[in-house]
């Protein structure tokens, strides 16, 4: 089982590489469709949509832990649809969530902003609209990549290929990752790695239905949670009250693909913590 992610910039045609390289090798191909159809399997569906590839407003990110939920779903959602088997994902951050596992070839496609332009004219835009909805586009790619990860999203150093095509055709550039993706050198899946899957997928979730419900319904901010193996999470910090104890592991034990939940957190009343 491998995976290819794909970041690419606005008129480089990159999503067209990504989908003939899926047909040529038979691999699933996880697009805005198809991430959204996972998402809403999962319950996920309005929180993937709000980070479709851009940041929430600055506002929001101040005042507001709702994009940290959002993110920590997306997160899960990716995960999940890793784990069912070989596939080309587009965007969505995945080439820094995958970015651990010697399993997946991470392909950045992009060119000179002329280049761009003309691609997207031929596509029928006049020049101004072209320039406009790259700058756009780009921008909120960029955007998304350093609030979701603090990443520079141009960063050559997180990919493994970088194919500019100014200079090379389409045809020519779904080959090369071709190659790529077929030699040894980009492993097959490990067993240990789709249990690494598992965990990190059920630690989103879990993460996610713990900062929504500390922050709506008054649990203290200080609460963590990780799993210890597949289906156990543990969550430690501290609460006000044994109420607020027994509510945090209520929520955890709600999260789907949990079976276990080992409840560290301590019980400090303000009084106690003066």
């Amino acid at each position: 089982m491998k995976w290819i992610t794909f970041s690419r910039k606005m008129g480089t045609n990159g999503s067209e590489i990504a989908k003939r390289v899926a047909s040529e090798l038979g691999y699933r191909l996880y697009d805005t469709k198809a991430i959204n159809h996972m998402a809403q399997e999962l319950g996920f569906l309005e929180s993937v949509r709000e980070v479709d590839d851009k940041a929430p407003p600055i506002f929001q990110r101040i005042f507001s832990q709702r994009p940290m939920v959002d993110l920590e779903r997306l997160y899960s959602v990716i995960y999940e649809l890793a784990k069912q088997g070989d596939a080309v994902f587009l965007g969505r951050g995945s080439h820094i969530l995958l970015r651990d596992f010697p399993c997946a070839l991470h392909v950045r496609v992009t060119a000179s902003p002329e280049k761009c332009i003309h691609t997207l004219m031929d596509q029928g835009l006049n020049r101004e609209a072209a320039a406009r909805a790259i700058k756009r586009g780009d921008d909120e790619r960029s955007a998304f990549v350093k609030f979701a990860f603090g990443a520079d999203w141009e960063d050559p150093e997180r990919y493994d290929l970088v194919l500019n095509m100014d200079k090379l055709s389409v045809d020519l550039a779904v080959s090369t990752v071709l190659h790529m993706a077929r030699s040894p050198e980009i492993s097959e899946a490990s067993v240990d790695a789709i249990r690494s899957l598992e965990m990190m997928a059920l630690a989103s979730r879990a993460e996610a239905a713990l900062i929504a419900a500390t922050f709506g319904q008054g649990f203290a901010s200080s609460l963590s949670v990780s799993v210890v193996e597949p289906g156990k999470v543990r969550v430690s910090g501290s609460v006000e009250t044994e109420g607020g104890k027994a509510e945090a592991e209520k929520v955890l034990r709600s999260v789907k693909g949990v079976k276990s939940v080992e409840n560290a957190i301590q019980v400090i009343p303000i009084q106690a913590a003066v």
